[in-house]
């Protein structure tokens, strides 16, 4: 019997200190979390202007923030996620209440970024497409050159040829008129002054005929030569503009083109947030 007293006052006294020290470490670490929420409170409920220009200032970071190498679009969705971010937490705020209007900009403002991104995001896949489409074109280009000079060498070769012939006998006629002029007329020689006058005359005109002909020959080749030129340059013309245009798509893709957007998306949502205040404001006045 008294065993059994011994033992029940034994357990009882256990149970007596296990109880003490847990409300001592209940106690205790009540002590320890107040500090903690104290924090906690502090540190989510801020004053509405420290709200407000903490947004901003986020809002203005990420408008200019600059993605270092392409592709670019590797950065879009990091990017639209920290943007979202910034609005849930401000939008979650106590000291915060957006009405519809401001959801409904929000939403648009974001819904029209995304799209944006997601055009240049199409651009920037097609960046092989448009360089092997580029250099096609060059080869295009370079083959229509090459026919081109190829016909102008045809023309300018018939050119040479021409005016080659021609201006043997334009130097033989010279030298005939020359023999002429050192040969002497008279009544007992082999020629009279009346012969020489008409071979001299006869010379002169095949002379001028042949400077003529020259001439004209010159400036028949030119003409086809630059008609030529011509005719090709309005073959080239349309593939010279597709190079261009693809050049111009490659160096867009060279630079963040999504600066400028994102920039003004940023500045629309901090228009937003400021629109939202003052609509506040003008409500707690009346």
């Amino acid at each position: 019997m008294g065993y059994r007293g011994q033992m029940r006052s034994h357990r009882t006294s256990g149970r007596g200190n296990q109880s003490s020290r847990e409300k001592k470490a209940k106690a205790g670490g009540r002590k320890k979390n107040i500090p903690n929420s104290s924090v906690f409170e502090e540190k989510h409920f801020l004053p509405e202007e420290e709200v407000v220009s903490n947004t901003l200032n986020r809002l203005r970071n990420l408008g200019n923030q600059k993605f270092a190498f392409p592709p670019y679009s590797e950065h879009f969705d990091r990017w639209v996620v920290d943007l979202a971010g910034v609005l849930s937490e401000f939008e979650s705020l106590p000291t915060v209440e957006a009405d519809e209007q401001f959801m409904n900009e929000r939403t648009q403002i974001l819904s029209n970024i995304k799209l944006e991104l997601e055009e240049r995001r199409r651009i920037e896949a097609s960046f092989e497409n448009i360089a092997q489409s580029l250099s096609q074109k060059k080869s295009i280009l370079e083959r229509i050159d090459e026919e081109c000079g190829t016909k102008i060498r045809e023309i300018e070769a018939r050119k040479n040829g021409a005016v080659k012939k021609l201006s043997t006998v334009i130097d033989n006629l010279r030298r005939e008129l020359d023999d002429l002029a050192q040969l002497k007329a008279g009544l007992f020689r082999d020629i009279s002054k009346k012969a020489k006058a008409q071979k001299e005359a006869e010379a002169n005109q095949r002379l001028s005929e042949a400077q003529k002909e020259l001439e004209l020959a010159t400036r028949d080749f030119r003409a086809k030569q630059e008609i030529l030129r011509n005719e090709y340059q309005r073959k080239k013309q349309p593939v010279i503009e597709q190079i261009q245009a693809d050049q111009k798509k490659i160096e867009t893709l060279e630079i963040d083109g999504s600066l400028e957007d994102r920039r003004a998306t940023c500045e629309a949502l901090s228009s937003a947030v400021n629109t939202l205040l003052d609509r506040r404001k003008m409500l707690q006045e009346h």
